[in-house]
């Protein structure tokens, strides 16, 4: 016996609007055929929403972030869909998993050739205080030989904190001033990691 089939008899038209989200204008002056705001304003606006990731996965939380990746919950709606995997072209670097003390170089090299403007995300216990394993050969947290920007708990942590973090960096991109990288306050902090 077949199953009836039923029609939706009163469709709801859809709007562009329900399903798209447009990124806010920047704070300036308008006129009729003209808007002028600050330089800074626009490069905070575009960098903010065309974050090029580098997924640096070791273990359970790289699982996560595929997942994060994948179709139920699309990173790329967060402007972070191109994925990088050479650090000259990426800007924010995603630890994600247990860092052994042997991979520790090889990480801080790594950040070393992503060029500024540059942020760091530790994605997970492992990433962020060395999570079950307090052990000899284990990294307790990669803030010991890099700077970390955004901090994500969990062990592994869910895709919606991995969102929630990009949204952080987002927040930090947007807030921060141009001028920041070039601040004695900047240089003091990678010289305490030993980075020129």
């Amino acid at each position: 016996m077949a199953r009836p089939v039923r029609f939706n008899i009163h469709p709801k038209q859809p709007d562009i609007h329900d399903n798209v989200a447009i990124a806010d204008m920047p704070e300036g002056s308008m006129g009729e055929g003209f808007f002028a705001t600050s330089f800074e304003k626009v490069v905070t606006l575009a960098r903010k929403n065309s974050l090029w990731p580098l997924p640096f996965a070791t273990s359970c939380c790289g699982i996560e972030f595929m997942a994060t990746m994948a179709s139920t919950y699309d990173l790329a709606r967060f402007g972070s869909e191109r994925l990088g995997f050479t650090p000259r072209q990426c800007d924010l670097l995603m630890v994600m998993g247990t860092i052994a003390k042997k991979m520790g170089p090889v990480l801080k090299q790594v950040y070393l050739q992503m060029a500024e403007p540059r942020w760091v995300m530790a994605v997970g216990a492992c990433a962020s205080s060395g999570g079950i394993f307090d052990t000899y050969s284990v990294l307790q947290g990669i803030d010991q030989i890099i700077p970390v920007d955004v901090y994500v708990p969990g062990c592994p942590p869910r895709p919606e904190a991995i969102i929630d973090g990009v949204i952080r960096i987002q927040e930090l991109v947007e807030n921060e001033s141009l001028r920041r990288r070039n601040s004695e306050h900047y240089t003091k902090l990678l010289g305490s990691y030993n980075i020129q």
